[in-house]
């Protein structure tokens, strides 16, 4: 399944398993390109992108033919639109607190009024090698806008985030509710029930529901709960795990030889 469908599969609700990336670079993209993952998301807003490592970890992931989602680090409209030139399959947003907030950042990642400006030199347009309408049309078919839901006044706003028009999935960022609240972990009651409430605005305005989980246990919860984009785990999860394993087996081998 090649990035231009990401979109069409994420409307969907079809369940769907992506990675954080946090490592900038495009030897690590590379690799996880050959993963079967359904997405990777370069995070842009807690780890060290800049524009160039966007650049060239997203032309990695767009030559396997894996969609690059990019977290971009504020909802400033320049960050969307470096990302999307760059060729990112869709952009999740942070810290979006409310309808305007909302609005805005689906503009920032559609052409048009008031929106993202056009560049037909960009790798999203194909170097110039692609018509106008060709870009514009496919970028309008398959730009995925993710809205990041992890604040308090956002919670409390939900359902006008999620009425926005262009919104395609409202991503909830358990873990900043988590320390908003001061609770003392994201299983906490109150915590659980904000992520409910986020999860039942969405069903009732029709708009997917992506989220994080520490514990895969909980998937089969919040996928009852209208949840179909989980963003599990990172690079740098893997290479610990990676090496914890093999520490575990070296040890075991170890121990057990005479």
């Amino acid at each position: 399944m090649t990035a231009p469908f990401f979109r069409d599969r994420l409307l969907s609700g079809e369940a769907l398993v992506g990675a954080w990336m946090k490592t900038p670079s495009p030897i690590v993209a590379d690799v996880l390109g050959l993963s079967a993952l359904d997405c990777i998301c370069l995070d842009a807003e807690h780890a060290p992108f800049d524009r160039m490592a966007i650049d060239g970890c997203v032309a990695s992931l767009r030559a396997a033919g894996m969609p690059a989602l990019v977290r971009v680090p504020s909802l400033a409209p320049e960050h969307a639109l470096n990302a999307l030139d760059c060729g990112a399959t869709g952009l999740v947003g942070p810290h979006v607190t409310d309808a305007e907030a909302a609005g805005a950042f689906v503009r920032a990642c559609r052409y048009g009024t008031g929106g993202r400006g056009y560049a037909g030199s960009s790798r999203a347009a194909g170097y110039a090698t692609k018509l106008m309408g060709e870009v514009l049309g496919a970028a309008a078919r398959e730009t995925a806008v993710i809205a990041q839901v992890e604040d308090l006044d956002a919670v409390e706003r939900i359902d006008e985030i999620a009425a926005v028009d262009g919104v395609d999935c409202l991503f909830i960022g358990r873990i900043d509710l988590t320390a908003a609240l001061g609770a003392a972990s994201p299983g906490d009651g109150r915590v659980v029930a904000l992520v409910e409430r986020v999860c039942e605005a969405g069903r009732r305005a029709g708009k997917r529901i992506g989220m994080f989980v520490g514990d895969l246990g909980e998937i089969p919860k919040w996928r009852a709960a209208g949840a179909s984009l989980f963003i599990l785990q990172s690079d740098h999860a893997f290479l610990l795990r990676g090496a914890s394993s093999l520490r575990d087996q070296f040890d075991g081998y170890c121990n057990g030889a005479p």
